[in-house]
């Protein structure tokens, strides 16, 4: 079970819980501990959330959530799993606040200002002519 906030708790039955052995250097330690945890969320079979939210997840969550709803998480950065579980939930409880938030209002549309549009060409004709004056002097004698 996983509180995200108080009032909204994911139950363990939305969870699974994997671990591996985490690649890469370590020697003795990696090739022996199964250190690497993934956690895989039901979303989609989650009753905690709210239908709006669980759209708002896939948006975010992008290619970790499945066609079935199903979000994975995985991390292998800490040696010991007790750390990398943490880690995960953390994770998890953030995407969800960040489903939780409304998206941000749409961008308007907007102009440059004709005065923003003259000093952009008043710039580059600056850099032309200084990039000009770097130029070969030469003399008509040739």
């Amino acid at each position: 079970m996983i509180e995200i906030r108080p009032g909204l708790v994911i139950p363990d039955s939305n969870l699974t819980w994997r671990t591996s052995r985490a690649g890469g250097p370590g020697g003795q330690h990696v090739n022996t501990t199964d250190s690497r945890v993934e956690l895989l969320f039901d979303a989609e079979g989650c009753a905690a959330l709210y239908p709006r939210t669980k759209v708002r997840l896939r948006e975010l969550a992008g290619r970790r959530m499945n066609a079935a709803g199903v979000l994975q998480l995985i991390c292998a950065t800490h040696r010991s799993q007790h750390r990398n579980k943490a880690t995960l939930e953390e994770r998890l409880r953030d995407l969800v606040l960040e489903a939780l938030r409304p998206p941000p209002p749409p961008r308007r549309p907007t102009k440059p200002s004709r005065a923003a549009k003259r000093r952009r060409l008043d710039a580059k004709k600056q850099r032309g002519a200084k990039k000009k004056a770097r130029g070969k002097k030469w003399s008509g004698d040739d």
